[in-house]
């Protein structure tokens, strides 16, 4: 919908309202050419990897999203009613866009702070603008090229230092150091099975508490500046030291595995070393290894690259700009890589992962016995088969099959998969690789206990009875799809019972839907509207916890809820410092260190997404979740910027939960999940709940109950009217 405040500066002002121009149908303006553009997109990203003409329509659609969305809050001629109208649609369009990198999160790096828009990007942007009757943008010039009929350069940099250290040295050595011949298998029992889907299974199947064996620590680590390393973290520097090259180190937050990743790097002389982490933490990473290893010189890469010192002894690289640098950086003779958040590479087809496991492949295939290490204290996100790209990284496995120290090792357990004991041999096989979990109450008992209450709220305001209105319109919309669905078949035998395989074929048919079908609310809407209705309640409470107990970490997941707390924050007079995805660095750190030290600074306001890693905000023992996520992990992380090493209080993060409405029952589906890393990590034997997607779940649960609700009379029945 086109604002009305462009037709409103056109029509003369003496001109009565009654006659000025009606407002502008759906179909017109930016936003249904915007809708239709996104659309296109969505069904691309159902049908696999997204095409590159239409992953430079999603970033052009993002951009012009936020360019419009600013401009309609910008704009003082438009009514609060109109604003809030275009505001909706384009969140609509927000949720098709984030709906879609979840599919392909590689998108995501289209959207990162100095993301290239390309030439071709700035035509079709122009183009949108056109068909939605705008004026185009001017498209800059290009640039001469000495030859006309040279092909274009592909989007890929080096930079200046680095080529001066390539011509420093233009005959790189091979590093032929501790290169043990690798184990191989001495028999061929397993050649004709599939052994991957097993070796996940075995994990899924709980056991023992996952930790490779570990040396005990000698007394001294070299290279710490007045630094002490905590018995757990001096453990993995000493497996280092003693020639185990690939670990998956996923202790809980909080635990410190940037130390123990930097000072295992020191001990096994994997130096020049390649760390790729998220863009939110790499000026940390870059302030640990001045900390942890002051003889090791550490450069980060920024954009193309510009300020890079090809001679460091640490590159620090972002996930987001590794598409640039891939090419020098697997030539560049590393010994060593360090993945920070490695769960970030677990779709094995987002751009991201596969430029991850490329770069591994060349270093592993440059250095005879390179260091590899994944980082990560939330390695499962959905499914056991997170662990796939991982464990690849490591070169523990490929594509199809275990590479041969793994086959070795299974070969010499004598089991195969028709066997009994088959999955606890191999899981205990497949840990002995390099599997490093410890829990803070095992082995930083000097670490406060945390405990997660839930503070329920009631929402008996109009908001509040919209937002029931909505869940009883989406149960109602399930029950008459499942009905219809059911009165199709033509055998149908016990109409009574309900079908529970039809409720979920019929939740992920919505959940697949959302956003496209306009006939109401679904679960993503419903789940934000309760979100922006609880924001208020969310940050009163926070002020009371800041006023009683003093700083307090307050996280949410949109912008708009964050922005309505930090309006109750400012109208309460209680001092905060935002920490949001579209800051600058510099602005971000500022505002860090503001919470960190500044004493009239009482709350820190942060993204979900954004803030959830990488920070220590330990200043602070209470955290408010004011919005929940759809993984126990995102909700863990967070809370982990508080519970970690050094923190000298308990620790208690406060959910807020809206009464009678979906949100208990997604709180309940995230602490089942919660247990999944439990039971593959830490051996637990509770009972979790599915790893399905936590939206599936409450969209079974909300037609279930619906089902039931109804009677046995009519769950099954064929009445469809």
């Amino acid at each position: 919908m086109a604002p009305r405040a462009s037709r409103r500066s056109t029509a003369p002002r003496s001109e009565p309202r009654s006659r000025r121009r009606p407002r502008a149908v759906d179909d017109e303006g930016i936003i249904p050419v915007l809708a239709r553009t996104v659309r296109q997109v969505e069904a691309d990203a159902q049908r696999g990897p997204v095409r590159p003409s239409r992953r430079t329509a999603y970033q052009v659609v993002a951009l012009l999203v936020r360019e419009e969305r600013a401009r309609i809050k910008a704009d003082t001629e438009v009514t609060e009613g109109e604003r809030t109208a275009v505001l909706t649609r384009l969140d609509g369009i927000a949720t098709i866009l984030a709906k879609t990198a979840a599919r392909d999160t590689s998108l995501l790096q289209l959207l990162a702070e100095g993301a290239v828009v390309s030439p071709a990007a700035v035509s079709l942007k122009n183009d949108l603008l056109r068909q939605a009757g705008r004026e185009p943008e001017p498209e800059p010039e290009p640039e001469p090229r000495p030859d006309t009929e040279a092909a274009p350069a592909p989007r890929r940099v080096v930079p200046q230092t680095v080529i001066a250290r390539q011509l420093a040295n233009p005959f790189l050595a091979p590093d032929l150091s501790a290169a043990a011949a690798a184990p191989r298998p001495t028999t061929n029992r397993l050649g004709g099975w599939e052994l991957l889907s097993p070796l996940f299974r075995a994990f899924e199947y709980g056991g023992d508490a996952t930790c490779m064996p570990l040396p005990e620590p000698s007394d001294v680590v070299h290279g710490i500046r007045d630094l002490e390393l905590m018995h757990h973290q001096a453990q993995v520097v000493a497996a280092a030291a003693q020639g185990h090259r690939t670990f998956l180190l996923a202790d809980e937050p909080g635990l410190g595995k940037t130390a123990q990743a930097l000072l295992a790097a020191d001990a096994a002389g994997a130096f020049p070393l390649l760390v790729v982490v998220p863009n939110v933490v790499k000026a940390n990473w870059a302030h640990e290894a001045e900390l942890w290893t002051p003889r090791r010189s550490a450069t980060v890469v920024h954009g193309d690259g510009d300020t890079t010192d090809g001679f460091a002894d640490i590159v620090i690289v972002n996930y987001e700009i590794l598409d640039r640098h891939v090419g020098w950086l697997g030539e560049h003779g590393f010994r060593g890589m360090v993945v920070d958040e490695a769960h970030f590479i677990k779709n094995k087809t987002s751009q991201r992962s596969r430029h991850v496991l490329r770069l591994s492949e060349r270093i592993r295939a440059r250095s005879a016995n390179p260091l590899f290490m994944a980082l990560t204290g939330t390695p499962l996100i959905n499914d056991i088969e997170d662990f796939r790209a991982i464990w690849q990284f490591l070169g523990w496995i490929d594509d199809t099959k275990p590479r041969p120290a793994l086959m070795a090792a299974l070969e010499a357990n004598g089991l195969s998969p028709a066997d009994r004991g088959f999955y606890t041999a191999a899981r205990t096989s497949v840990i002995d690789l390099g599997i490093v979990r410890r829990r803070k109450v095992d082995v930083a008992a000097d670490i406060p206990a945390r405990r997660v209450a839930d503070l329920p709220v009631e929402l008996d305001d109009e908001a509040g009875r919209s937002i029931r209105a909505a869940e009883q319109e989406l149960a109602r919309r399930l029950v008459a799809r499942y009905r219809a669905s059911r009165a199709a078949r033509a055998v149908d035998v016990d109409v009574d019972a309900i079908d529970h395989d039809l409720v979920r074929k019929v939740a992920a048919a919505e959940r697949k839907n959302a956003g496209t079908d306009k006939t109401g609310d679904n679960v993503f809407t419903v789940m934000r509207r309760i979100g922006q209705a609880k924001a208020g309640l969310a940050a009163d409470y926070a002020a009371q916890l800041a006023r009683s107990v003093g700083k307090v970490v307050f996280f949410a997941k949109h912008i708009d809820v964050m922005d309505a707390a930090e309006a109750t924050f400012a109208k309460r007079g209680v001092g905060y410092a935002s920490i949001r995805g579209d800051q600058t660095p510099k602005v971000r750190k500022a505002n860090i260190e503001a919470f960190l030290t500044d004493p009239e600074v009482h709350v820190a306001v942060c993204s979900l997404t954004a803030a959830g890693v990488g920070l220590n905000l330990q200043v602070a023992s209470n955290v408010v979740l004011a919005e929940l996520s759809w993984t126990s992990a995102e909700q863990t992380q967070a809370i982990d910027r508080v519970h970690r090493i050094g923190q000298t209080e308990p620790v208690t993060a406060w959910r807020i939960i809206a009464a009678q409405t979906i949100d208990p029952k997604i709180a309940q589906l995230i602490d089942d999940k919660a247990g999944l890393a439990a039971i593959a990590l830490d051996g637990s034997d509770e009972e979790v709940g599915s790893s399905a997607d936590v939206q599936l779940e409450a969209l079974v649960t909300l037609l279930t109950e619906a089902l039931e609700a109804e009677g046995p009379t009519t769950a099954g029945s064929f009445d469809t009217e």
